[in-house]
């Protein structure tokens, strides 16, 4: 039996072609099949150069297993998300590997609701099937349909703004030649901005890098072009647009916490009180802006199943995760990239004052470090070790995610990688940006030690 290397804890993500190709691919569909019991599948493929080779075994093995299979192309993640909900299929799989080196890919897969599938909901029962590799063919085998939900879909994405109310702001967009052009160029004829594109042709080749914000070389661009056209906003995304990253009028990259409190008030402000669910890295700012608007802020685990999961439970109208994922109720609970934008240019139309200002006491009051990541042998031991050195002086210990601890004036998170032997902290403050620095750096002295 071949282990099946590309699984992991929420999605499948491997190198192509030795931990991820047709053959697999092949096997991976009709697993899927067997675990979830679909008659009806959407599917789509990101710009990656292997993509639809991928998508097309992955299609050939569910239509074996008798699934009806609809097509919508090339997409992003978010897309199938919309057309699984949508059309009401009984699941969806995106081939994606989002910000990966160009040589990986991938898949994200959803049930009926566009209900993730991860590690703790059958990605694994699929795992065991497809390196089983013993299938009975379906006695009728499925149909393949092209799908075409983009109408639909933009339609959606409008729906979170008053169009007419919008001003004619000048928007740097960076797609780093990942898929998120093509969506905004769907949107264009309807919004008053002017859109300065840059890196906006879909390639797979990616020859200005692999499409990922996080990394402080790929956002140079973009901050270039803010300053020289002198843009009211500059947006980044990954490769399938899941997330979405905010420069403002400045040229400065804002950190995607930020982003969490400012969306959670423009939901407050426009519903009044609901349900807001946050991810343990960093909540004060958070915890803050929704307690004073009368809404419950509700802490969950990192990652998208966790935080999806928590939002039905609590019926929560919006989620945020530091890490510029953002997740909507009216949008099957799912996470967008192209939904958190159009609500920060709403509140940019309403309020009349730069995203600059719309953070900067948010900042202020709560400066964090952002996430720092740590190479490590023993990841466990610097926890403890990490533990020891701070409970005498901690008001609360946390291990919701990793392990939190708080000591009044400032707190931090740190958190072990599922995948690698790595560390991640994040430190904030009560509105003392030196503090946070100087503990920050104790910290990480501590870990490095």
């Amino acid at each position: 039996m071949q282990e099946i290397t590309c699984f992991k804890a929420y999605d499948v993500r491997g190198r192509v072609p030795d931990q991820l190709n047709e053959e697999i691919a092949f096997r991976i569909g009709r697993a899927f099949a067997e675990v979830v019991k679909p008659r009806q599948v959407v599917v789509g493929h990101d710009i990656r150069l292997s993509s639809e080779s991928i998508k097309a075994a992955v299609t050939q093995g569910l239509l074996e297993q008798g699934v009806d299979v609809y097509d919508i192309g090339l997409c992003g993640t978010e897309e199938i998300y919309f057309a699984t909900s949508y059309a009401g299929m009984d699941g969806g799989i995106a081939i994606t590997a989002s910000h990966n080196p160009k040589d990986y890919n991938g898949m994200k897969f959803v049930r009926e609701e566009s209900r993730p599938i991860s590690g703790d909901t059958g990605l694994f029962d699929i795992k065991a099937l497809a390196e089983r590799d013993e299938f009975t063919p379906a006695a009728q085998p499925g149909k393949l349909y092209p799908l075409d939900t983009s109408e639909a879909y933009v339609q959606h994405l409008l729906s979170y703004v008053d169009v007419a109310s919008l001003k004619p702001l000048k928007i740097v967009v960076d797609a780093g030649n990942g898929g998120a052009g093509r969506v905004v160029d769907l949107l264009e004829p309807h919004l008053p901005f002017e859109f300065i594109k840059i890196h906006h042709e879909a390639d797979g080749h990616f020859p200005n890098g692999v499409p990922n914000p996080l990394l402080p070389e790929n956002r140079v661009a973009a901050i270039a072009a803010v300053r020289e056209h002198g843009a009211d906003l500059g947006l980044g995304w990954d490769g399938d647009f899941d997330r979405c990253f905010f420069y403002d009028e400045q040229g400065e990259f804002i950190e995607g916490y930020y982003l969490v409190g400012l969306l959670a008030e423009a939901f407050l402000k426009q519903q009044g009180p609901a349900r807001i669910v946050h991810d343990p890295r960093l909540t004060w700012n958070t915890i803050d802006i929704v307690t004073a608007l009368g809404g419950e802020a509700v802490q969950s685990k990192t990652g998208h199943a966790f935080i999806k999961e928590r939002m039905r439970l609590e019926n929560a109208v919006y989620g945020g995760e530091m890490s510029a994922h953002h997740y909507f109720r009216d949008f099957a609970y799912c996470d967008s990239g192209m939904i958190p934008w159009l609500l920060v240019t709403r509140l940019i139309s309403r309020s009349g004052q730069p995203l600059s200002q719309l953070v900067a006491a948010r900042m202020a009051a709560f400066p964090c470090s952002g996430e720092i990541n740590r190479t490590i042998e023993r990841p466990a031991d610097v926890l403890a070790k990490i533990e020891a050195n701070y409970a005498p002086q901690a008001q609360s210990i946390e291990r919701v995610d990793g392990l939190s601890m708080s000591m009044g004036d400032w707190r931090f998170n740190l958190r072990m990688s599922n995948t690698e032997p790595v560390v991640r902290l994040n430190v904030e403050s009560r509105g003392d940006q030196a503090l946070m620095a100087s503990k920050t750096a104790e910290l990480l002295a501590l870990i490095d030690a």
